[in-house]
């Protein structure tokens, strides 16, 4: 009996040893993610992007080190997409949005447009500038942006989308797509177990495009599934792409609707 209750004191020590350096492990992920300057640095073709009549070119950015302009039109442009879908909870919301935006953790991906004559000479100009990211005077118009992070949900390294947010004249031509497809790509890359993102309910076009034409799924952690009768209740939903058998079980769970 003493020596079956020793081997049984080991294995449970085993175990919280293993979940231990397990989450040391994930912190690791975490932090070297998190430290990367500039994602877009690995993906060096993906600067530019050339889509039924768009051209636009990218950079990163971070969120203690936004221009005035940038915290500006990112303030702008959240409010022209994102007050609608709010409906009366916008105010509280920005408030809370405007403090996210800013704060050392965040990373962005900002999208610049460019003439269509000049997109061949873009990269030597681009290339000059890279560290000056946050200088608008001398790019083509912003017309959107990313806004992610690198996070913990479940024990997993996931790279958690707080925005995508586009202007509505570009909309519908790509642009979109392109971008989270580069988000995937970033979360590969960078040992995530997966992208995550939160859509409202009310803001049914973001829920169709990425549910029915990029393929995420309804997350075991979103509210109408950790709390299914009170589902109906909430004005939001978690989704999420995941890339590894873990992440799938964790983050995915049972009864995921393999439709969406």
């Amino acid at each position: 009996m003493e020596a079956e209750k020793a081997n049984g004191n080991r294995e449970k020590k085993m175990s919280r040893k293993e979940m231990l350096e397990k989450k040391k492990l994930v912190e690791e992920i975490i932090k070297a993610a998190s430290s990367e300057k500039d994602h877009l640095s690995c993906f060096p073709t993906f600067r530019q992007c050339h889509r039924n009549g768009l051209s636009v070119y990218l950079e990163s950015g971070h969120g203690n080190n936004l221009s005035s302009q940038l915290k500006q039109y990112i303030q702008c442009l959240l409010k022209e997409n994102m007050k609608g879908p709010y409906g009366s909870e916008w105010p509280a919301e920005e408030k809370v949005k405007r403090r996210e935006m800013i704060a050392p953790e965040a990373r962005y991906i900002f999208a610049y447009e460019i003439p269509t004559a000049d997109a061949r000479q873009m990269p030597a100009v681009r290339d000059k500038d890279r560290d000056t990211a946050n200088r608008m005077d001398d790019k083509g118009p912003i017309i959107g942006f990313v806004h992610y992070r690198f996070l913990i949900e479940e024990e997993i390294p996931v790279l958690y989308v707080y925005e995508l947010q586009l202007e509505q004249r570009v909309q519908g031509k790509g642009l979109g797509e392109y971008l989270m497809q580069l988000i995937e790509l970033i979360g590969h890359k960078s040992k995530m177990g997966a992208v995550v993102l939160t859509v409202q309910k009310a803001n049914i076009l973001a829920m169709k495009f990425y549910t029915s034409k990029l393929r995420y799924k309804v997350s075991a952690i979103s509210p109408s599934r950790v709390y299914p009768g009170l589902g109906l209740q909430t004005n939001y939903e978690i989704l999420c792409k995941t890339f590894g058998h873990e992440a799938k079980a964790m983050l995915e769970g049972s009864g995921t609707n393999e439709e969406n």
